[in-house]
């Protein structure tokens, strides 16, 4: 891979620099202490092409891929990981698992809205008792003559108070085990039994939605099933390779701001007469979260150029949402000791960094699950 970014790559990344400075640096810090999520966040990068870079022209998208997409989310990210968190709730998850297996009728019902940001997306698998182990959702969409009915709870869905549509994966036939489970695009403004509690108090991102969906007798038309019954499980490991990746570009951006705001104060702070960037201790933690945030982001970019030309990478993706999530972590804590006592301060933003990282570990499958599907595909038992 060449990794000399193209005129078209330089020009939507630093547009998106850009406009993460100017419209969501000014804001950032106050709207984090009270929970504010603004929708026109969204459509305005929308109104920019940011999530229409993975979308085909004729769905007003641009094309150019998940490189570009990456790249975008982690300027977005490096601002507010809050922030870089719609890319996977608008065309990332639910616009590319449609464009790959919708029906035409899904398309155009979701599709330009979802690039647009006029719609606002979701995806709905994690449930109260079931994280890293899809296959055990209690979650059930029950066929019926004109209709499939879903029951059940979704947990710690990202946008799911604010979302009109959702991708809801759900058992059509608990039988047999993972290859019962269904996909379904299901129109939350239109469709009576669900509600949608905002789930309150988290560690961090606090800019960014989360909630439970609570389906209750909730009835959806037959044309809500993507692709075919019982291949939910196979369309949401699918997903998850590109939401993953996308998760892993934020990851890199909270590590990069870590860097950034790391060098800044070493710089300016004097201790004994001199600017701490003079110490050695403080040079090698710049120098370790230099290397390790450079890392992080070419395996993302070497992830996003595979995906693009077609490779169904799913090793690839892990390494790059594992070691970026532990190197969002570690630059945190290395950032948090160079700033002290000001680190442990909301004045300084590390210490939302220090808090946001966290996700990281967790969501798209937690780092242990990575390692898992790495050490699968390093010891011959994954192809």
């Amino acid at each position: 891979m060449d990794f000399k970014l193209s005129e078209e790559l330089v020009a939507i990344r630093d547009l998106a620099r850009d406009f993460a400075q100017k419209e969501i640096a000014p804001i950032v810090e106050e709207d984090e202490k009270v929970g504010r999520f603004r929708p026109e966040i969204v459509r305005k990068m929308g109104d920019l092409g940011f999530f229409g870079v993975v979308m085909p022209e004729e769905w007003g998208g641009t094309n150019m891929g998940l490189l570009a997409s990456v790249i975008i989310t982690e300027e977005i990210a490096r601002v507010s990981a809050s922030y870089g968190l719609p890319f996977n709730m608008q065309t990332l998850g639910p616009g590319l698992t449609l464009l790959k297996h919708g029906t035409e009728e899904q398309k155009q019902k979701y599709l330009p809205g979802l690039i647009s940001g006029e719609l606002m997306g979701c995806f709905a698998i994690t449930e109260p008792n079931s994280g890293s182990d899809v296959a055990s959702m209690k979650t059930t969409a029950t066929e019926e003559e004109d209709c499939f009915v879903l029951n059940g709870q979704k947990m710690w869905i990202s946008n799911a108070e604010v979302a009109d549509m959702g991708l809801v994966y759900a058992y059509t036939d608990r039988s047999k085990g993972a290859k019962g489970i269904s996909c379904f695009a299901v129109d939350f403004r239109n469709t009576p039994g669900i509600t949608r509690p905002k789930i309150e108090n988290k560690l961090g991102l606090h800019c960014a939605p989360c909630g439970e969906i609570i389906f209750d007798n909730a009835r959806i038309p037959k044309s809500a099933l993507v692709g075919e019954r019982g291949e939910g499980f196979k369309i949401c490991m699918w997903q998850l390779d590109n939401t993953r990746l996308s998760c892993a570009a934020r990851a890199v951006g909270v590590a990069r701001g870590c860097l950034e705001e790391s060098v800044k104060y070493a710089n300016e702070r004097t201790q004994f007469g001199q600017p701490i960037a003079d110490f050695q201790m403080i040079q090698d933690q710049i120098a370790q979260m230099a290397v390790e945030v450079d890392a992080a982001r070419l395996l993302v970019w070497r992830a996003a150029y595979n995906r693009d030309q077609g490779a169904r990478n799913t090793l690839e993706v892990s390494m790059a949402k594992y070691f970026s999530a532990e190197t969002a972590n570690k630059a945190a804590g290395e950032a948090m000791k160079i700033h002290g006592s000001y680190g442990y301060s909301s004045e300084y933003p590390v210490e939302r960094y220090f808090r946001d990282a966290k996700s990281y570990q967790v969501v798209e499958g937690t780092s242990n699950i990575q390692k898992v599907i790495i050490a699968g595909f390093a010891l011959g038992k994954r192809k």
